[in-house]
Protein backbone atom coordinates (compact mmCIF):
# COMPACT_ATOMS: atom_id res chain seq x y z
CA UNK A 1 0.00 0.00 0.00
CA UNK A 2 1.21 3.38 -0.87
CA UNK A 3 1.39 6.64 0.95
CA UNK A 4 -1.55 8.70 0.70
CA UNK A 5 -1.27 11.60 -2.26
CA UNK A 6 -0.06 15.35 -1.52
CA UNK A 7 -2.68 16.59 -2.43
CA UNK A 8 -5.06 14.43 0.43
CA UNK A 9 -3.00 15.04 2.98
CA UNK A 10 -2.61 18.92 2.38
CA UNK A 11 -6.63 18.83 2.42
CA UNK A 12 -6.91 16.48 6.17
CA UNK A 13 -4.60 18.42 7.38
CA UNK A 14 -6.28 21.85 6.48
CA UNK A 15 -9.52 20.15 7.63
CA UNK A 16 -8.14 19.17 10.83
CA UNK A 17 -6.33 22.82 11.10
CA UNK A 18 -10.03 23.99 10.38
CA UNK A 19 -11.29 22.03 13.13
CA UNK A 20 -9.00 23.22 16.10
CA UNK A 21 -9.33 26.88 15.06
CA UNK A 22 -13.16 26.35 15.20
CA UNK A 23 -12.89 24.82 18.57
CA UNK A 24 -10.20 27.50 20.06
CA UNK A 25 -12.12 30.59 18.75
CA UNK A 26 -15.21 28.93 20.21
CA UNK A 27 -13.62 28.25 23.65
CA UNK A 28 -12.01 31.51 23.68
CA UNK A 29 -15.62 33.33 23.18
CA UNK A 30 -17.33 31.21 25.51
CA UNK A 31 -14.42 31.95 28.61
CA UNK A 32 -14.67 35.63 27.83
CA UNK A 33 -18.48 36.17 27.82
CA UNK A 34 -18.98 33.32 30.94
CA UNK A 35 -15.63 33.12 32.56
CA UNK A 36 -13.99 29.31 33.27
CA UNK A 37 -15.67 28.61 36.26
CA UNK A 38 -18.92 26.99 34.55
CA UNK A 39 -16.85 25.76 30.78
CA UNK A 40 -16.88 22.45 30.13
CA UNK A 41 -15.96 20.30 27.56
CA UNK A 42 -19.49 18.79 26.71
CA UNK A 43 -20.35 22.57 26.22
CA UNK A 44 -17.62 23.42 24.21
CA UNK A 45 -18.37 20.43 21.92
CA UNK A 46 -22.13 21.69 21.73
CA UNK A 47 -21.64 25.26 20.89
CA UNK A 48 -18.96 24.25 18.33
CA UNK A 49 -20.94 22.04 16.78
CA UNK A 50 -18.60 18.77 17.25
CA UNK A 51 -19.00 15.80 19.26
CA UNK A 52 -16.76 15.28 22.25
CA UNK A 53 -15.07 12.17 21.16
CA UNK A 54 -14.64 14.59 18.64
CA UNK A 55 -13.39 17.55 20.58
CA UNK A 56 -11.20 15.21 22.91
CA UNK A 57 -8.92 13.76 19.52
CA UNK A 58 -8.18 17.46 19.44
CA UNK A 59 -7.96 18.72 23.21
CA UNK A 60 -7.76 17.02 26.59
CA UNK A 61 -9.44 20.04 28.48
CA UNK A 62 -10.40 23.76 28.52
CA UNK A 63 -7.03 25.27 29.80
CA UNK A 64 -5.44 23.70 27.12
CA UNK A 65 -7.56 24.56 24.35
CA UNK A 66 -7.13 28.07 25.41
CA UNK A 67 -3.25 27.94 25.97
CA UNK A 68 -3.71 27.08 22.30
CA UNK A 69 -5.52 29.66 21.37
CA UNK A 70 -3.06 32.08 22.98
CA UNK A 71 -0.50 30.50 21.79
CA UNK A 72 -1.79 31.78 18.30
CA UNK A 73 -2.75 34.50 19.65
CA UNK A 74 0.39 35.42 20.36
CA UNK A 75 2.07 34.47 17.83
CA UNK A 76 -0.11 36.42 15.10
CA UNK A 77 0.26 39.64 17.01
CA UNK A 78 4.18 38.70 17.04
CA UNK A 79 3.90 38.51 13.41
CA UNK A 80 2.07 42.16 13.09
CA UNK A 81 4.75 43.60 15.12
CA UNK A 82 7.33 42.08 12.38
CA UNK A 83 5.20 43.36 9.52
CA UNK A 84 5.07 46.65 10.89
CA UNK A 85 9.16 46.80 11.26
CA UNK A 86 9.48 44.82 7.91
CA UNK A 87 7.02 48.14 5.84
CA UNK A 88 8.97 50.96 8.00
CA UNK A 89 12.61 51.02 6.74
CA UNK A 90 13.09 54.30 8.88
CA UNK A 91 14.67 52.70 12.26
CA UNK A 92 13.45 55.37 15.02
CA UNK A 93 9.77 55.13 12.99
CA UNK A 94 9.82 50.97 12.68
CA UNK A 95 10.67 51.28 16.68
CA UNK A 96 7.83 53.68 17.17
CA UNK A 97 5.00 51.97 15.01
CA UNK A 98 5.92 49.15 16.71
CA UNK A 99 5.72 50.36 20.27
CA UNK A 100 2.72 51.79 19.33
CA UNK A 101 0.87 48.31 17.81
CA UNK A 102 2.21 47.06 21.20
CA UNK A 103 0.49 49.36 23.53
CA UNK A 104 -1.90 49.28 21.53
CA UNK A 105 -2.88 45.45 21.95
CA UNK A 106 -1.99 45.17 25.61
CA UNK A 107 -4.16 48.05 26.17
CA UNK A 108 -7.42 46.07 24.95
CA UNK A 109 -6.20 42.89 27.17
CA UNK A 110 -5.82 44.83 30.45
CA UNK A 111 -8.09 44.50 33.13
CA UNK A 112 -9.91 41.47 31.20
CA UNK A 113 -9.60 38.25 33.94
CA UNK A 114 -8.84 35.63 31.16
CA UNK A 115 -6.20 37.57 29.65
CA UNK A 116 -4.32 38.01 33.00
CA UNK A 117 -5.14 34.31 33.49
CA UNK A 118 -3.33 33.50 30.14
CA UNK A 119 -0.57 35.58 30.35
CA UNK A 120 0.54 33.84 33.30
CA UNK A 121 1.38 30.32 31.28
CA UNK A 122 4.59 29.13 30.72
CA UNK A 123 4.37 29.86 27.09
CA UNK A 124 4.33 33.63 27.51
CA UNK A 125 8.17 33.66 29.10
CA UNK A 126 9.18 32.48 25.81
CA UNK A 127 6.90 35.08 23.30
CA UNK A 128 7.91 38.02 25.97
CA UNK A 129 11.66 37.24 25.24
CA UNK A 130 11.26 37.16 22.11
CA UNK A 131 9.86 40.22 22.04
CA UNK A 132 12.25 42.09 23.95
CA UNK A 133 14.94 41.08 21.47
CA UNK A 134 12.83 42.45 18.52
CA UNK A 135 12.23 45.34 20.71
CA UNK A 136 16.37 45.93 21.34
CA UNK A 137 17.30 44.74 18.08
CA UNK A 138 14.97 47.96 17.02
CA UNK A 139 16.25 49.83 19.45
CA UNK A 140 20.14 49.17 18.08
CA UNK A 141 19.17 49.98 14.42
CA UNK A 142 18.35 53.45 15.31
CA UNK A 143 21.05 54.10 17.74
CA UNK A 144 23.55 52.82 14.86
CA UNK A 145 21.03 55.07 12.24
CA UNK A 146 21.72 58.15 15.12
CA UNK A 147 18.36 58.43 15.65
CA UNK A 148 19.18 57.14 19.21
CA UNK A 149 21.71 58.56 21.44
CA UNK A 150 24.04 55.38 22.13
CA UNK A 151 23.91 55.55 25.92
CA UNK A 152 22.87 51.95 27.65
CA UNK A 153 22.51 48.50 26.72
CA UNK A 154 19.62 48.35 24.25
CA UNK A 155 18.16 44.70 26.07
CA UNK A 156 18.07 47.11 29.04
CA UNK A 157 16.17 49.81 27.08
CA UNK A 158 13.88 47.29 25.72
CA UNK A 159 12.91 46.44 28.96
CA UNK A 160 12.27 50.11 29.96
CA UNK A 161 10.04 50.66 27.37
CA UNK A 162 8.23 47.15 27.49
CA UNK A 163 7.71 47.92 31.27
CA UNK A 164 6.60 51.81 30.71
CA UNK A 165 4.25 50.48 28.53
CA UNK A 166 2.63 47.65 30.82
CA UNK A 167 2.87 49.83 33.58
CA UNK A 168 0.41 52.61 31.88
CA UNK A 169 -2.74 50.35 32.62
CA UNK A 170 -5.83 50.61 30.19
CA UNK A 171 -6.50 54.25 30.60
CA UNK A 172 -7.26 56.41 27.55
CA UNK A 173 -7.17 55.95 23.71
CA UNK A 174 -4.58 56.17 21.12
CA UNK A 175 -3.93 59.88 21.53
CA UNK A 176 -2.96 58.97 25.24
CA UNK A 177 -0.99 56.08 23.95
CA UNK A 178 1.10 58.22 21.25
CA UNK A 179 2.06 60.38 24.22
CA UNK A 180 2.89 57.44 26.04
CA UNK A 181 5.39 56.47 23.22
CA UNK A 182 6.06 59.70 22.76
CA UNK A 183 7.07 59.92 26.26
CA UNK A 184 9.42 55.94 25.85
CA UNK A 185 11.29 57.54 23.05
CA UNK A 186 12.32 60.85 24.66
CA UNK A 187 13.70 58.06 27.56
CA UNK A 188 15.53 56.23 25.08
CA UNK A 189 16.97 59.04 23.71
CA UNK A 190 15.52 60.23 20.62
Amino acid sequence: MGAMPKLWTETIEAHRSSVADAIMDKTAELAAAEGLHTLTMARIAEEAGIGRATLYKYFGSVGEILTHWHQRQVSAHLEALEDIRARTPNPLAALEAVLLAYAENARHNHGHALAAQLHATPHMEKAHAHLQRFVADLIQAATKAGELKDGNPPDELARFALAAIAGAGAGGGKPTLKRLVALILRGLGA
